[in-house]
């Protein structure tokens, strides 16, 4: 009785999390002076109510740092609010299928933005950075990893983004799978996350051996990096658009002309994400 009880409440949750009547943590408002994170359960309705003019950006969890500067930036420069919503791929689109609110989406990878597009949600994608897959082992590597064929080794404790979540687990669930590993990676997996931001945090916090994160989530203080062989095959191509639905296109097509500019592929560049178009990636397509 207990477990049904139990399960009937993350159902619930889950539910209000994808509607977007409980996102805890995961908004933010910035204006021309300010960016301040939305602490507990706040909700995309509660947060336009209080922004009614400011555009509404879908963002990915892990694209958090640059796309804060941009909007700080955007904002200074052209009078015009932005407020946010961070998630994985998986979540931002659900919500922006059920609630059709919302000016722009910037997806950590071409493929959950042609998902999108192919919904009908957004309209032709620009192409801003990459997000390069990395092996992420505590510092030291005291478990001696030298590549992604070891991530099969038993014992290790693997935690991984999740395959319908996450634009990153999408990239481990190809990569392990073209490795022929998938089902010896998957007995070592103590923990699959809603977003890449969770894994930077397991693995500062040491809960896990190993990882697959992006350059641009690396802690040098904690960690310690392998390169991905034929890393090519896997990077990610940062994607953004305007909704199809935005009551403010005109404002909307300016952001996304603002994040494209140089100015806005400078932030990304500052944190370590490669802008679109340099020479070491020029054979990744999106």
């Amino acid at each position: 009785m207990r477990d049904k009880v139990m399960r009937s409440i993350l159902l619930l949750c889950m539910s209000l999390l994808i509607t977007g009547l409980l996102i805890p943590g995961t908004l933010a408002a910035d204006n021309a002076t300010s960016s301040a994170n939305q602490s507990g359960n706040v909700s995309i309705d509660d947060l336009m109510a209080k922004n009614p003019e400011a555009l509404l950006i879908y963002a990915g969890a892990g694209l958090k740092k640059p796309v804060q500067e941009i909007g700080s930036t955007f904002t200074n420069e052209t009078g015009i609010t932005v407020v946010y919503n961070f998630q994985g791929s998986g979540a931002l689109l659900s919500q922006m299928d059920i609630t059709h609110k919302g000016d722009v989406l910037i997806a950590g990878g071409s493929d959950a933005y042609k998902t999108a597009e192919d919904k009908g949600l957004v309209g032709e994608p620009q192409y801003i950075a990459y997000h390069v897959p990395i092996v992420a082992v505590q510092k030291g590597n005291p478990k001696n990893i030298t590549s992604v064929e070891d991530f099969a080794k038993p014992g290790l404790k693997i935690g991984l983004g999740d395959i319908k979540a996450t634009a990153i687990g999408t990239t481990g669930d190809k990569l392990f799978k073209d490795l022929g590993i998938a089902d010896a990676v998957e007995k070592n997996v103590v923990v699959r996350t809603s977003t890449i931001n969770e894994l930077v945090s397991a693995m500062n916090a040491g809960s896990i051996d190993v990882s697959l994160l992006t350059l641009d989530q690396i802690s040098d203080k904690t960690m310690d990096t392998i390169p991905v062989e034929n890393v090519n095959d896997y990077v990610l191509v940062v994607a953004e658009g305007a909704t199809t639905f935005s009551k403010q296109p005109e404002k909307a097509q300016k952001f996304v002309d603002y994040v494209a500019s140089d100015a806005g592929k400078d932030s990304f560049k500052k944190y370590k994400f490669p802008a679109y178009g340099d020479e070491q990636y020029k054979d990744v397509q999106p």
